[in-house]
């Protein structure tokens, strides 16, 4: 263990209020609030709650506001609030079929039974500066163009079929139905992860996983490192009701709704041995609007199903013990910032090493140097 040098805790000390100071920034503007960055800033605040498997918009607000908008550190200081929570029981499976719909698109049929739902996105956008946003913030009555948004009615979501049940009606996609005894699916944040991992693990750990990480893989199974060819079967955003059973009651109870972004995507299959040609699925959800995340999920899911579908093991998205234990992004970043941290002792050992290395590869230069003096002077 490194001793800290003298006068250490005074200069970490004065590195807290240079960090307050950094944080706050011009006093001469207004301080932003918690409840403006979760209210205005609700991608960043959906992204750290997924990643910091809490969904609590105003804590992931808060975690963002006090990591001066690192998300990395914001998903860190949620992860490490949640460590002090204690579990008081486990929820029902979300049925989202039901989901109270914002958002459905898919990319395998254009007329779906409930049609398909635009909702908020950037993909239509023409990704040019809106110079109109530096002006002063104007109140919501005076604002132009503004669309009125309709209330949402407070009647049961009507259940909305999936497209891979329009595939299923002819037989043509996998089926996943729960064996007799199946037991539950460990908990990542209470058990070390370990290989090989079932597929209910592996997506625990893409759920928690960094999204740019995740991104990168799902982006080189379609430059053609995994051998499959996707399609977005379906996306979903909205809202979807939580239940838990408490035994007292042998039923399920609502205890409230949370927003969800669902994504399944479709990939082709050759067929097995024991399996006939269809299309096979990658599954991905994330908390609130996170559809890139959702997506990346979905594609790495799939590959990392490889062996399972008994194709030839080639690339890195489709080695779980890479994907799995590369792509926390807390691990990740605090073995690489660890980097700096005293590490006086290591080097001043590696530079002995070098100087002796060095040393050792002069000494024959300098013997054969010295050998031709010799023999001009016997």
């Amino acid at each position: 263990m490194y001793v800290a040098v003298k006068g250490g805790e005074t200069a970490i000390l004065n590195s807290y209020k240079l960090l307050a100071a950094q944080r706050r920034g011009d006093r001469l503007q207004p301080e932003l609030t918690v409840s403006q960055i979760c209210q205005q800033l609700k991608l960043s605040v959906d992204r750290v709650m997924t990643e910091g498997s809490v969904y609590d918009p105003e804590l992931a607000a808060l975690a963002i506001k006090q990591a001066s908008g690192d998300l990395v550190e914001a998903i860190f200081l949620l992860r490490a609030y949640r460590a002090t929570l204690p579990r008081l029981g486990n929820t029902c499976p979300l049925d989202t079929t039901h989901m109270q719909l914002d958002r459905r698109i898919s990319a395998t049929f254009k007329d779906l039974p409930g049609g398909q739902v635009l909702g908020p996105t950037y993909d239509y956008t023409q990704r040019l500066l809106d110079f109109s946003l530096l002006a002063e913030a104007q109140t919501l009555d005076s604002a132009p163009g503004e669309a009125a948004v309709a209330p949402r009615l407070d009647t049961a979501p009507e259940a909305v079929p999936r497209v891979v049940d329009l595939l299923n009606q002819e037989g043509l996609i996998e089926t996943f139905e729960p064996l007799a005894g199946d037991p539950a699916p460990s908990d990542l944040t209470r058990e070390p992860l370990r290989f090989p991992a079932g597929r209910a693990t592996r997506l625990q750990n893409l759920a928690r996983g960094d999204e740019g990480f995740l991104l990168a893989m799902a982006y080189s199974t379609q430059r053609g490192y995994s051998h499959t060819h996707p399609f977005v079967g379906e996306v979903r955003l909205g809202q979807v009701a939580v239940e838990i059973e408490p035994e007292e009651l042998g039923f399920a109870i609502s205890i409230g709704d949370i927003e969800v972004t669902e994504c399944e995507m479709v990939n082709q299959f050759g067929g097995s041995k024991t399996e006939p040609p269809q299309f096979t699925r990658g599954y991905g959800l994330a908390f609130g609007h996170s559809e890139r995340k959702a997506m990346a999920m979905s594609l790495v899911d799939r590959a990392l199903r490889a062996d399972e579908l008994g194709e030839a093991i080639e690339s890195p998205a489709q080695m779980q013990e890479f994907v799995l234990s590369h792509s926390d992004s807390l691990e990740a970043s605090g073995f690489v910032q660890h980097l700096k941290l005293p590490h006086y002792v290591d080097f001043q050992s590696e530079l002995e090493l070098v100087r002796k290395m060095r040393a050792q590869r002069n000494e024959p230069q300098v013997a054969s140097q010295a050998a031709p003096r010799l023999k001009d002077n016997p």
